[in-house]
C-alpha cells in the first residue's frame, strides 16, 4: 500500500483529517481526503469510486458519521456498497455521532482555539463520553457560540491530542488507520528481510 483514500461525508472531516493525518502516518504512506456532499453523494460514489479506480496499492477508508442510524446496521451497508473483488476491502470507520463529538473530546483543542476556559466541564459525564452526546454540533455551537463547522474543524484539528480524547469512536479511527500504517510496513520489512 503506498496510498491511503479517505472517502468522507463532508469538508469538515476534510478539514480535521488533513490536519491529524500526518501524525500517525508515515513517511512512504501518501493520503488523501475525497469530500462529499453528505451522506447520500458519499454512498453513492463508493461502489463508483472503488470499482474505477485505477491507482494500485491504494487503501480506501470509508468514514460515515452515525447521526441517528443503528452503527452495526449502518456499518454493514457500507460494507457491502464497498465490496469489490478487485480490490482490498476498505476500512470502515463510524463517527459516534458525528465530528464534534471528537471535538468535544478533547476540550483543551477547543479552549486553545477559542481562548476560553472549559475546566469545569471536563469531569462532567457527557465529556468524559462525548459519542453518547445526541448533537454534539448543538452541544459544542452552546460552548462556543461562534463555532462554524469547516473553520471550527480546520482550528480545532490543529490542538487535538491524539492520545488524550475521550471520543472512543476517535481512538478506534486512530487505532485503524494506524494498524493499516502497520500492516504496510511489515509486509514492507518482510520483504527486505526474506
Amino acid at each position: 500500500m503506498k496510498r491511503l483514500v479517505f472517502m468522507l461525508e463532508e469538508r469538515s472531516m476534510k478539514e480535521t483529517l488533513d490536519s491529524i493525518l500526518p501524525r500517525i502516518v508515515p513517511a512512504g504512506i501518501s493520503f488523501l481526503c475525497i469530500p462529499h456532499e453528505g451522506k447520500s453523494d458519499l454512498q453513492k460514489s463508493i461502489p463508483l469510486k472503488l470499482r474505477n479506480w485505477r491507482e494500485p496499492d491504494v487503501q480506501f477508508i470509508i468514514v460515515h458519521d452515525k447521526d441517528s442510524n443503528d452503527c452495526g446496521v449502518l456499518k454493514q451497508t457500507l460494507v457491502t456498497l464497498a465490496t469489490n473483488k478487485n480490490r482490498p476491502d476498505p476500512l470502515v470507520r463510524i463517527v459516534c455521532t458525528e465530528l464534534e463529538s471528537w471535538f468535544l473530546g478533547d476540550l483543551s483543542a477547543v479552549e486553545q482555539t477559542f481562548s476560553i476556559d472549559l475546566s469545569s466541564k471536563e469531569n462532567k459525564a457527557q465529556y468524559r463520553n462525548p459519542d453518547t452526546i445526541a448533537n454534539a454540533k448543538q452541544e459544542l455551537r452552546k460552548l462556543v457560540p461562534k463555532y462554524q463547522p469547516i473553520s471550527g474543524s480546520l482550528s480545532i484539528s490543529k490542538y487535538m491530542n491524539i492520545q488524550r480524547n475521550t471520543s472512543h469512536s476517535f481512538n478506534i479511527f486512530i487505532s485503524g488507520v494506524q494498524k493499516l500504517c502497520n500492516m504496510n510496513e511489515n509486509i514492507v520489512q518482510g520483504i527486505y528481510n526474506a
